[in-house]
């Protein structure tokens, strides 16, 4: 894992396309502003498990697009 210090109004890049930039820093929370191409998904990394535990089980009827699958996985962590 690279570990990397940036302070507020920073960035890091991510290959050519992708920017990383902190936002702002208030006591332990720090908001961080993600730009990258629309064909590259970003989600919070519980979103993103959600999603592949939905992927592994399989659509229940028919085959799932993946903007529903997203939703679904949306909806369960609301349920949390």
């Amino acid at each position: 894992m690279l570990v990397l210090t940036r302070k507020s109004n920073q960035s890091i890049m991510i290959g050519d396309d992708i920017e990383v930039s902190v936002l702002s820093i208030m006591g332990e929370k720090v908001r961080i502003g993600i730009q990258a191409p629309r064909d590259i998904p970003v989600f919070r990394k519980e979103v993103y498990l959600e999603i592949q535990q939905e992927r592994a089980m399989g659509p229940a009827s028919g085959e799932e697009s993946f903007r529903d699958q997203v939703d679904t996985a949306l909806r369960r962590l609301g349920d949390s």
